[in-house]
């Protein structure tokens, strides 16, 4: 399994491209493929046809994948776009913080 600095449900915030400075809650993550689906960022319009599981046809528009290396993570307490850290705690267990701030994420 490929390491991500962003996780599912993570607020982050796009560095480039036409969508530059909207922020959005991560989806879901494909590291595989290193892309991100990010809230209401980057809509891309479907066709579709009625089938068993939609009985209306027409125009969608769905969230599409954004390379996982134009977001940030938002911090929560300071509110800004930064780098994540990654620091193992006093009990052993490795948590994320902020590397403008300190605060864990």
């Amino acid at each position: 399994m490929i390491k991500t600095h962003v996780k599912k449900n993570d607020l982050i915030e796009v560095i480039v491209g036409t969508e530059k400075g909207k922020r959005g809650k991560v989806l879901r993550v494909i590291p595989e493929k290193g892309r991100v689906l990010v809230e209401k960022i980057k809509l891309a319009k479907r066709h579709v046809r009625p089938s068993g599981a939609r009985a209306q046809s027409g125009i969608i528009e769905k969230e599409a994948p954004l390379a996982i290396s134009n977001v940030m993570v938002v911090c929560g307490k300071c509110d800004r776009a930064g780098r994540v850290g990654r620091r193992t705690l006093v009990d052993g267990k490795k948590a994320r913080y902020c590397r403008n701030c300190g605060e864990l994420l």
